[in-house]
């Protein structure tokens, strides 16, 4: 009997544990590239169905695969919806009878429509350019579609011919080859396109009035790249074919959307007057008058998405406070903020139904990855609907992560994210990995990242600081780092590694600094103000600021992070590149570009690479053909990673690591061997 109970107890133990019969190990890179993504959730009108992507990781091929599938809202079974032929930018007409997409035939993305009771997908525009996207008519009966102009028959025989020279910031063109943009209209019965503007315009966004009688756009007449604060809001009447300007300021407008009533409409600025650091507001315009007004100013935190309410008295929206995302509510009369969910994670409510009273979400948080779910707006009562990696709960042992919070060297509170190895019992002092997010203005959250677990299962912390500048902790926070770039947040970095070295978690004399564009441009900043980390990755860095100047995506460094231009500002752009300061560098370094990078041009990571090796320091520099600032290519992002740890273990623990070795090559290379 004795031996019984104790039996049963150590069932009972596995059970509850979830580990009986499997030894949970640690997470690696490939686990993360094979995980599922399930995203792009989309809600029925009459909020019974969800139709959503999943992305799988096609190996062979070397990409990911999506697949779109239609869910009960009250859960259940899902079955796949969309054929082989895929598409995009799903939208439910708003009866909701019937479904329009975008999908690629002949080369050209053209809308596709289907009934959303079942049967095939019907070609529904033949466009001579790609459309780029498209709103249904609140009646249902027309669609607007926003398209690139053609080149006349002339034009694009010579183009073809090799009459192909780019001028630069002249007419459609900004650093690469552009086309004016128009509206276009296209009835669903006659199947006949018509042109609703006829103008050398680039449109970015637009929406139709409740009476489906005026449009709303913003609109520039130049497309220079970082020139987006010339784009104004316009109102076209489609009867009397008159066109308005609504506001005339410097300040980028965008996120259109009319309220149900008709009487005015909502957008996203950070300003109304000019392009300001600011996080996101919302605006409420009355067309008739060209009055305007902020009405999310009560709101510390950044706002992701928005939709109107039915009765037009509310606006619901998804909005970020410091490491947690959520779901709110704005009063447009007083400005009053109720919050509607309050979860510890990353909630982004996705799409609702037509009475905004249920909505889906995808969540995660530390230690639990994306899914979407389905909940009452009203009362807060999740629905899984998805479970699209379950075999990491079941195998994976995941980092213990906590929020911790220090002062920085001028008295700032700064918070970040701690990751412990899975087995960390607080006797001993790890190896750390600092990590810098991206931005400046980007930020750490709530949510799942198989990177900081895969370092928590080689027996790294990994600290996350959300120094000056992040996202989410207000706009006084936000523009901390404002003509200081490489100061304060500097500071907020060191601070934070000297607050988990006096905690106990941390062996100074073992860490490295990772990060990735703004996480890659501070790094390198890091490693010319001290040696004491004893490797570096660098991934999408600019050194060199006046160099960037034009090439990169930098109007943010002109306006705010600098301030000024190379030749009225030469010592601020100077004192702000870590080019300047790069025989200070001692910390073996490898370095990591795109080579079709656009936001942050790869010479850059080439002036450091070819400064640091003619010193006869420590480096590596790997360039990825094809890539541009975030990485497309499974073998490129596993290469990136596997390559970032291999550095790490051997310049902090003097490891020679062996990476893992993928299923799929391993059984090639018996394959090979079997052969020869």
């Amino acid at each position: 009997m004795r031996k019984r109970i104790i039996l049963g107890v150590i069932l009972l133990f596995f059970i509850i544990n979830g580990t009986y019969g499997v030894e949970k190990r640690p997470m690696t890179v490939d686990d993360g590239l094979n995980m599922v993504r399930v995203g792009n959730a989309i809600m029925s009108p009459d909020g019974k169905w969800v139709l959503f992507s999943k992305s799988e990781l096609d190996w062979p091929k070397n990409k990911r695969k999506v697949t779109y599938y239609m869910i009960p809202a009250e859960g259940g079974e899902e079955f796949q919806y969309i054929g082989e032929a895929g598409g995009s930018s799903f939208r439910f007409s708003p009866d909701g009878k019937y479904l329009a997409f975008l999908r690629t035939k002949d080369k050209k993305r053209q809308i596709f429509i289907m009934r959303t009771s079942g049967g095939e997908a019907i070609q529904l525009t033949k466009h001579k350019t790609s459309i780029i996207t498209f709103k249904w008519s609140p009646d249902c009966t027309k669609i607007f579609f926003l398209a690139p102009d053609a080149r006349r028959k002339e034009e694009e025989k010579k183009y073809k011919a090799g009459y192909d020279a780019l001028f630069v910031d002249e007419g459609p063109n900004g650093q690469v080859e552009g086309h004016w943009q128009n509206l276009w209209m296209i009835d669903l019965k006659s199947k006949k396109e018509t042109k609703v503007t006829k103008e050398k315009i680039i449109i970015r966004d637009f929406d139709i009035s409740p009476d489906g009688k005026r449009l709303i756009f913003t609109a520039r007449y130049e497309n220079r790249r970082n020139q987006e604060y010339l784009s104004e809001i316009y109102l076209l009447d489609l009867e009397k074919k008159k066109k308005i300007r609504l506001t005339e300021n410097k300040a980028p407008e965008r996120y259109l959307q009319w309220a149900p009533n008709g009487k005015f409409f909502a957008y996203i600025a950070p300003d109304d007057k000019k392009w300001e650091l600011r996080q996101n507001k919302i605006w409420v315009m009355d067309p008739e008058t060209k009055e305007y007004r902020l009405i999310s100013n009560k709101f510390n935190g950044q706002i992701r998405n928005y939709v109107w309410a039915p009765d037009s008295k509310y606006i619901l929206f998804t909005g970020l406070v410091r490491t947690n995302s959520n779901l709110y509510k704005i009063n447009i009369s007083t400005g009053e903020i109720i919050q509607l969910t309050n979860v510890k994670g990353s909630l982004y409510a996705s799409s609702f139904s037509k009475d905004r009273k249920k909505m889906v979400y995808l969540f995660s948080d530390f230690d639990t990855p994306p899914d979407l779910y389905v909940s009452s707006t009203e009362k807060f009562k999740p629905i899984r609907l998805t479970n699209a990696n379950p075999w990491i709960e079941k195998e994976i042992l995941l980092a213990k992560a906590k929020i911790i919070k220090w002062k920085s060297k001028d008295g700032l509170e700064i918070e970040g994210i701690l990751y412990l190895p899975p087995d960390y019992n607080g006797k001993k002092k790890l190896p750390l990995i600092l990590h810098i997010h991206g931005g400046p203005a980007g930020v750490f959250t709530n949510s799942f990242s198989y990177r900081y677990h895969v370092w928590a299962g080689l027996g790294y912390a990994s600290l996350c600081p959300n120094v000056r500048g992040s996202t989410g902790y207000g706009d006084e926070f936000l523009r901390g780092n404002m003509y200081d770039i490489g100061g304060g947040d500097y500071w907020d970095l060191m601070t934070g590694v000297d607050y988990v070295i006096k905690m106990g978690y941390v062996d100074p004399e073992k860490m490295g600094v990772r990060g990735w564009s703004y996480g890659g441009i501070l790094g390198a900043w890091t490693i010319t103000q001290t040696n004491r980390f004893k490797a570096a990755s660098l991934g999408a860095l600019v050194c060199l600021w006046p160099s960037e100047y034009g090439a990169g995506f930098n109007y943010d460094v002109r306006l705010w992070y600098i301030g000024g231009t190379p030749w009225d500002n030469p010592e601020g752009y100077k004192k702000r590149s870590a080019f300047t300061y790069v025989k200070n560098i001692t910390t073996p370094t490898l370095i990591m570009h795109g080579e079709k990078d656009r936001t942050c041009t790869e010479h850059q990571s080439m002036l450091l690479f070819t400064a640091l090796k003619d010193m006869g320091k420590t480096v590596r520099y790997i360039r990825f053909p094809r890539e541009p600032h975030g990485f497309r290519e499974p073998r490129h992002q596993r290469t990136r990673d596997i390559e970032e740890i291999k550095w790490m273990q051997k310049y902090i623990l003097g490891i020679d690591w062996k990476p893992w070795e993928r299923k799929e090559e391993k059984k090639n290379k018996v394959e090979e061997e079997e052969e020869n």
